[in-house]
């Protein structure tokens, strides 16, 4: 049991660990540019088609990897220019309805080009094997790899936020951008970069999770429900709260996953249990999301405005 434990705790991390990565860029965007981005999930979903084309073309992970970033930030920045940029002034209706439209052409788009087949990527042989964690468990080295990248670029993007000047412009955007814009920021760069930086963190996510999960075209759509769960709770704009939140779900999902029928045996038949384990995991960061709500309504860690 303590193997069982120690093993989902650190499949929840490094689940969570990848939702940070999707939710960072959405918090940001709605944070400081006040964008509702339904198609932040097919920008997650881009990313792994990218790196699963570049990978069979240098017949490198890495490098297939490292290509694909670049592609999904000039995305970014092509669709915050010509689609984007236009909704900055209408209601959040309209956003909706705008980014639900490109969420359905870029799924679209994917299944011209790749087909509707999922699509695999084999592990680099140098990441494909495990290391001891505690006696004599072991765990793959690549999922320790993603932990370990996911909580780099958060770290960075912390730096970054918190550190440069950059950062303070996209904290005061966030409280007030039409005075930034009136102190002689140029507010549309600004918005720019963030919703191309934001683009190439879901895309870098969507990469690095390839070689665990086929791609496919409806893999964004899970994953944006998750980040807005995430978003909601850590609080709007905040990334700490975004880093925060993304750990509690991950977390909650996958023990709740693995011991919700195991601690429902012991005041349920062991059928019963089970069955009511599968029905509530599903459920158990929405409850989680509620409990938050309930005490601090802005989310865990709200922006100061």
């Amino acid at each position: 049991m303590t193997n069982l434990l120690i093993l989902q705790t650190l499949n929840g991390l490094q689940f969570g660990i990848l939702l940070f990565l999707v939710a960072a860029g959405l918090t940001l965007v709605f944070g400081v540019m006040d964008v509702i981005n339904l198609a932040h999930g097919a920008q997650y979903m881009l990313g792994a088609y990218l790196a699963a084309a570049f990978t069979a073309l240098t017949g490198s992970f890495a490098l297939g990897l490292l290509a694909a970033l670049p592609v999904a930030l000039a995305f970014g920045l092509l669709t915050e220019r010509l689609v984007i940029r236009r909704l900055y002034d209408r209601s959040h209706l309209d956003q909706v309805l705008v980014t639900f439209g490109l969420m359905l052409m870029i799924g679209e788009g994917v299944r011209m080009i790749w087909g509707s087949a999922p699509i695999s990527v084999n592990l680099p042989q140098v990441l494909s094997g495990s290391v001891p964690v505690y006696g004599n468990l072991r765990y793959p080295v690549y999922r320790l790899v993603i932990l370990a990248a996911g909580l780099g670029a958060a770290g960075l993007l912390g730096w970054m936020i918190h550190r440069t000047r950059l950062g303070m412009l996209l904290r005061a955007g966030a409280s007030n951008r039409d005075m930034v814009s009136a102190l002689g920021t140029d507010i549309n760069r600004l918005f720019l970069l963030v919703f191309g930086f934001g683009a190439m963190l879901a895309g870098f996510a969507g990469a690095m999770m390839l070689p665990l999960v086929s791609a496919e075209p409806q893999m964004g759509d899970t994953v944006l429900i998750l980040t807005f769960v995430v978003i909601v709770i850590g609080g709007i704009g905040s990334i700490r709260g975004a880093f925060v939140a993304a750990l509690l779900v991950g977390l909650v999902d996958t023990l709740g996953r693995s011991f919700g029928p195991v601690l429902l045996r012991t005041v349920m038949e062991p059928d019963a249990a089970s069955q009511m384990g599968r029905v509530l995991a599903p459920m158990l960061i929405y409850i989680l999301m509620a409990l938050i709500l309930a005490i601090r309504p802005a989310g865990l860690f709200p922006v100061r405005q």
